[in-house]
């Protein structure tokens, strides 16, 4: 079995340093959002549908201009250096308007780095290993937010209104993941110059393979089920986990994800990257079932530790499966398109749940999601008989 690149663990490092910054913050942002600055849950879903969708209008375009120059390194030390020093700011602010300016700013970033930064974990590893590459990466980027928010529940549970110290404190882990990615990361130099082969030039302009096209509209339809980790933390705060004990159920999550984002990248190099999907949008409705009836403290535990290992499967398999299907010529354009499609989707799916949160109840939320989510299985086992 083929080892895992030096590029790719780098990025892994990379994405478990800038995930210890950004888990600091993002397990206690809604409730600072929601107890600090009296932001409603229809703001909150504001928030996070415009970050959302900000990041995925950027990673089209930076995946095209990373295909077009021939290079991915650039993309990426620019993407993770704009949100290192963006995010703590939001130890300054005062009102939700500002939180939504440097999620934004952050989002801008992600958005940059994303598609170019999946096109070379993919460049560098061979087929059969693809699932396994994508799922080291995402083990170490959910390893680093384990640690960010144990590191949060410290410093909350010596001050339970240490908001803005986690805010700031932040900036540590994400100038060391900068100074990795800049001189430790080392990126090949094309093998031809762009337009050299008019064979490729002609592969990379065609129109993407219609079964392709067919997963991307799944996943948008996914991801109205697919609700924003903001919504599960409110959830569960409101079912009797107190805000110091919100990050230690985050980091339970986090440590499901990190433990079993690598084994299911590499069950589905063996039997298939669609029925380990299958099985991932299988898991959602559960857990959005189980979110929509729960009501004691003790179930948020259990709701988590399923949250995690859907997660391992939602978050590796699609854009492994993408890669596979898009080429090498175009990988990152297309890995853009696929983010942005399903990003862009995020914003009207937030937006949407958090009002329905707001004019009925979290249970009539979570139930709408729950039916979304079983659809989307539906569609997903339809596609799967399809020959490709």
């Amino acid at each position: 079995m083929a080892k895992i690149s030096h590029n790719i663990k780098i990025l892994g490092w990379v994405s478990f340093l800038t995930d210890v910054s950004s888990e600091m913050i993002l397990p206690i942002l809604p409730l600072f959002l929601k107890n600090v600055l009296k932001a409603t849950m229809t703001s909150i879903g504001v928030i996070e549908g415009v970050a959302e969708a900000t990041a995925s209008l950027l990673k089209v375009a930076s995946g095209y201009w990373s295909d077009r120059v021939k290079k991915r390194k650039p993309f990426v030390v620019a993407g993770y250096g704009l949100s290192a020093l963006v995010k703590p700011l939001l130890a300054l602010t005062t009102t939700w308007g500002q939180v939504l300016g440097i999620r934004f700013a952050d989002r801008v970033g992600k958005g940059l780095r994303t598609s170019p930064r999946d096109a070379l974990i993919a460049d560098t590893s061979i087929i059969s290993q693809r699932g396994k590459s994508f799922g080291f990466h995402r083990a170490m980027d959910t390893l680093g937010a384990a640690l960010g928010t144990l590191i949060a529940f410290l410093l909350l549970t010596w001050e339970v209104e240490a908001y803005r110290l986690v805010f700031a404190l932040s900036i540590i882990p994400g100038i060391s993941a900068i100074l990795v990615l800049v001189f430790l990361l080392k990126e090949k130099p094309p093998e031809r110059q762009e337009g050299s082969d008019p064979a490729l030039t002609k592969k990379a302009s065609k129109p993407l393979p219609a079964h392709l096209l067919a997963l991307m509209g799944i996943m948008v339809v996914f991801t109205f089920a697919n609700v924003s980790y903001a919504f599960f933390i409110l959830k569960i705060n409101a079912i009797g986990i107190s805000v110091a004990l919100v990050p230690l159920v985050y980091l339970f999550y986090n440590l499901v994800y990190a433990a079993l984002s690598m084994p299911f990248g590499m069950l589905s190099d063996r039997i298939g990257r669609e029925r380990v999907l299958l099985g991932g949008f299988f898991l959602m409705t559960l857990l959005l079932w189980g979110f929509s009836k729960a009501t004691s403290s003790w179930q948020a535990w259990l709701l988590f530790f399923f949250y995690g290992i859907t997660s391992a499967i939602i978050e590796t398999i699609p854009r492994t499966l993408v890669s596979d299907w898009a080429g090498k010529d175009r990988r990152a354009s297309t890995l853009g398109l696929y983010h942005t499609l399903v990003g862009l989707a995020s914003l009207p799916a937030s937006i949407l749940f958090g009002a329905i949160w707001h004019t009925y109840n979290s249970a009539t939320a979570f139930t709408y999601a729950m039916f979304l989510s079983a659809f989307s299985f539906i569609l997903l086992l339809l596609f799967k008989r399809v020959p490709k």
